[in-house]
């Protein structure tokens, strides 16, 4: 059930923030941000710690430094930065929840 939850969250955290870069709205951020705590706390197992935080420091790094320059671009600049600080949102708490939770099981060792 909760690997379900976990797997709903994600895909719903990625389309989500695909769509915010065509809709505005007051609830798409927190929205994301919940949705990164709930894949980064049921999603990430003890074997994908790792494989996930690469990943996730990679997508951050890209989405936090990549999104100003695409604003300049004509006509998609701003959807697709606005697609980068969703993701961001998404990416963000989980990675701090996986990497926390690897900290904590490298302190019990």
């Amino acid at each position: 059930m909760m690997d379900r939850v976990g797997r709903f969250a994600f895909i719903g955290g990625v389309v989500v923030s695909i769509l915010a870069g065509f809709i505005s709205g007051n609830w798409i951020f927190p929205a994301l941000t919940l949705l990164g705590l709930i894949v980064g706390l049921l999603n990430v197992g003890a074997k994908e710690v790792q494989s996930f935080l690469l990943a996730a420091v990679s997508l951050v790094i890209v989405a936090a430094f990549g999104s100003d320059q695409l604003m300049d671009l004509p006509e998609v600049g701003e959807t697709i930065g606005r697609m980068y600080g969703a993701l961001l949102s998404f990416v963000s708490p989980a990675a701090i929840v996986v990497a926390l939770k690897a900290l904590a099981g490298i302190a019990k060792s």
